[in-house]
């Protein structure tokens, strides 16, 4: 009987620990290295996800988001969870946006870009902080931080396409990728329902490859894309990127 019985939890055993893992995420595949150079001035995004350590740019080719390149993350402090005061150590979580003025070309981290810390939702929250940055040295204090190497690449697109006519540049910023596995592998969180506020976000450029758009209502995140507001937004200048003009 004991041999049956370890038989048994020899086949069954693998099963129940399989169940317990994060659903699989396929890697996308990034355009190739001469389409991605090309591509520098076209419109961008970023997508941050902490537990993976990746940091993913984003160009628009025709009317999608097509994956350029994903960078692995030096560091980051504080752990899964939104930045709530000044001294917490925490790298932020949600959606925030970058203009020009932003960017910091002569950090004493090398290169920086303002994420735009606290957004009106952490404001609304009465979370504080600044000087929340992507940043190069690989040294971090609240902020993410890249390689040398990373940050020029990514600092070059993103200032390229501010400078090219993008007004501003999405940054979504997420603890984990928000499958349902994964939100039901972190389900007993103190951050679940903050999490649940920015996974449509991440669905819906999932499903459509385009930026949510997204707002801050009654001191929620909301998504506030629509069919129209998608249609609306995938017919306007969709040729830009294979007739870029240089950068100012």
């Amino acid at each position: 009987m004991v041999k049956i019985a370890l038989f048994f939890a020899m086949i069954f055993l693998p099963a129940v620990s399989m169940a317990s893992m994060p659903e699989p995420v396929q890697p996308l595949a990034p355009v190739s290295k001469e389409l991605k150079k090309q591509l520098i001035g076209t419109p961008v995004y970023l997508q941050i996800f902490k537990e993976e350590r990746t940091l993913e740019l984003y160009g628009k080719i025709g009317n999608e988001y097509r994956l350029l390149d994903s960078y692995r993350i030096c560091n980051f402090s504080g752990g899964l969870g939104p930045k709530r005061r000044q001294g917490d150590f925490k790298s932020p979580e949600g959606f925030y946006t970058v203009t020009q003025n932003q960017l910091k070309p002569d950090s004493r981290f090398y290169r920086a870009i303002n994420i735009g810390f606290p957004n009106q939702y952490d404001r609304e929250q009465g979370y504080d902080g600044k000087y929340l940055m992507i940043h190069g040295d690989c040294v971090s204090i609240g902020c993410y931080a890249m390689t040398n190497t990373y940050m020029d690449e990514i600092f070059n697109f993103v200032n390229a396409a501010l400078r090219n006519g993008q007004p501003e540049v999405n940054v979504s910023i997420y603890p984990f990728r928000m499958t349902d596995a994964n939100m039901q592998r972190h389900r007993n969180s103190t951050d679940a329902n903050f999490w649940k506020q920015l996974q449509p976000g991440y669905a819906w450029f999932a499903q459509y490859h385009q930026p949510p758009t997204v707002s801050v209502n009654s001191g929620r995140y909301v998504l506030n894309n629509s069919s129209s507001l998608m249609n609306s937004s995938t017919r306007s200048s969709s040729s830009s990127f294979f007739a870029l003009s240089q950068t100012k």
